[in-house]
């Protein structure tokens, strides 16, 4: 993630914010160069630009004037009156219910965080052809019944044709929390989620019908295994015996489609950690040791490297650090995963996927 500061005070400023703490300048998120920017405000709310010399307005998303849910903006002239992101949604969860509008607001902000990765990648978000899956996203919440003898109708997480559904209950970090630890996994975000189902996505949009079909499952294995099947297996007998030797997480070994999902999301963890860490200048240089692995400068930007392995001797040193850290302030590991050799070698083909599918800029 890219830091800011105001344009008017200098104040460093983070991706959340709607306004400067220290000048009270508005603030707002520009997907035309992809920063944070600085704006005052007309009686018609028309947004310019503070210092910076510009004939363009803008205006807020409407999500963000009517909600407080979002902080991007839009040309002043443009028709939608939702940003690039909310756009996606078709679903949003029904704000009349008491606290759905707090759920949907940490679901938003991390939503937005995903798109940033997917922008930065110059990914497509729109079909690249007609037959192609549209990206959108749907928020909803369990259904209670009104017979006593009924079951909830539970909402369940996933991807379906492009088709994002999320369960707000996500948002609540107690059910997160306990839905971790019923599903024994060591990790599970909001981000988590939207960047693991967006792989399903881009596995649609960059693999299924493309060239690199083969070589990804040559590594991933063979997608036409009977989903269902692999499903009922994993949840009745666990994960394969030594995942950790081919796969980033357990779940990952359950079919080809979640192993390339779950590789896609650490992926983009990878990518938007270390460019937050270039962005603050972190060195990583342990006083104990001259073992050169557990060492770096973090002075890459990774969303411009050709090279993962490059990627990956920074970011190897970096969770080393980001783990110790956390359990010095009481917290379990940052990032509690452990990447064999077969994984990175999953990772490096992501990335030349997404290399080879960037999109050039209009001119």
């Amino acid at each position: 993630m890219r830091l800011s500061t105001c344009d008017n005070c200098g104040q460093m400023v983070y991706f959340e914010n709607t306004s400067c703490t220290r000048c009270g300048a508005l603030l707002g998120f520009n997907v035309e160069n992809l920063q944070m920017e600085s704006f005052k405000s007309n009686e018609d709310g028309v947004l310019t630009p503070i210092d910076k010399e510009s004939e363009h307005t803008y205006k807020y998303c409407s999500n963000g004037i009517l909600y407080n849910a979002c902080n991007w903006v839009l040309a002043s002239s443009d028709d939608n009156e939702l940003c690039v992101a909310c756009q996606l949604n078709r679903t949003i969860p029904d704000l009349t219910v008491t606290n759905n509008l707090t759920l949907w607001k940490k679901i938003e902000a991390e939503k937005r965080r995903l798109i940033y990765s997917l922008l930065q990648l110059k990914l497509p978000l729109v079909p690249s052809t007609p037959d192609s899956p549209k990206l959108a996203f749907d928020f909803l919440a369990d259904i209670p019944s009104s017979n006593a003898d009924e079951n909830v109708k539970c909402v369940l997480t996933g991807h379906a044709n492009g088709l994002i559904t999320l369960n707000i209950n996500e948002a609540d970090s107690a059910y997160r929390e306990k839905m971790r630890n019923n599903m024994s996994e060591s990790y599970r975000t909001l981000l988590g989620h939207f960047r693991h189902e967006s792989g399903h996505y881009y596995w649609d949009m960059l693999v299924r019908d493309s060239e690199w079909l083969k070589p990804v499952r040559a590594l991933f294995g063979d997608d036409t295994l009977d989903y269902a099947q692999a499903l009922q297996t994993y949840y009745e007998h666990g994960p394969v015996e030594n995942w950790q030797l081919n796969f980033v997480s357990a779940y990952a070994s359950m079919h080809p489609w979640e192993d390339w999902a779950e590789t896609w999301a650490h992926y983009l963890h990878i990518i938007d950690t270390l460019e937050t860490a270039h962005e603050f200048g972190i060195k990583i240089h342990p006083q104990v040791t001259d073992n050169k692995k557990l060492h770096t400068d973090v002075e890459i930007s990774p969303y411009d490297s050709k090279s993962f392995r490059n990627i990956i001797e920074h970011w190897l040193p970096l969770t080393y650090a980001l783990n110790s850290l956390s359990r010095s302030v009481g917290h379990e590991h940052a990032y509690p995963f452990v990447l064999a050799e077969p994984v990175i070698k999953k990772l490096d083909l992501v990335h030349r996927i997404v290399l080879k599918n960037m999109q050039q800029p209009k001119p």
